[in-house]
């Protein structure tokens, strides 16, 4: 297994050292194995987390607390997911299932939510600038 440090993640990842132990203080990131000399050593497996958060954020604009949420939907799903397949007996691969559909409405909830604030400040950004170009070209106009 290749260690890594919190410069080379801090490097791959476009985060900051002091937001990646952070990530690490609040829950979003397991914390790393360390050294003898307490020096944090990182897997690949941190730099995928790390980068799911970060394309949770910049793509669905989340806050901290939401994207807790939805980190933690995730792993419950990927368990649940796990789980279904050592199911043998149908009702309780029935009853998985529909725990794990609802999870999967969880996060479609989330997102839709998202989906909607974005078109709501899409529509007032429009607004504005149209707004500004009827400005604009009135003032042209004019000259």
């Amino acid at each position: 297994m290749t260690w890594l440090k919190i410069d080379d993640v801090s490097q791959r990842c476009g985060l900051t050292k002091r937001t990646i132990r952070y990530y690490e203080e609040i829950g979003l990131l397991s914390p790393p194995q360390r050294s003898e000399k307490g020096i944090r050593l990182y897997t690949e497996a941190h730099i995928e987390h790390l980068q799911k958060i970060t394309n949770a954020r910049e793509v669905l604009g989340v806050s901290l607390q939401e994207l807790q949420q939805f980190i933690s939907i995730s792993e419950t799903l990927e368990t649940h997911r796990k789980g279904y397949w050592s199911i043998e007996d149908q009702k309780e691969k029935y009853a998985k299932l529909l725990e794990i559909d609802q999870i999967i409405s969880d996060q479609l909830k989330l997102i839709e939510q998202k989906i909607e604030k974005i078109h709501v400040v899409r529509s007032e950004l429009s607004t504005l600038q149209t707004r500004a170009r009827t400005a604009i070209a009135r003032m042209e106009q004019e000259q």
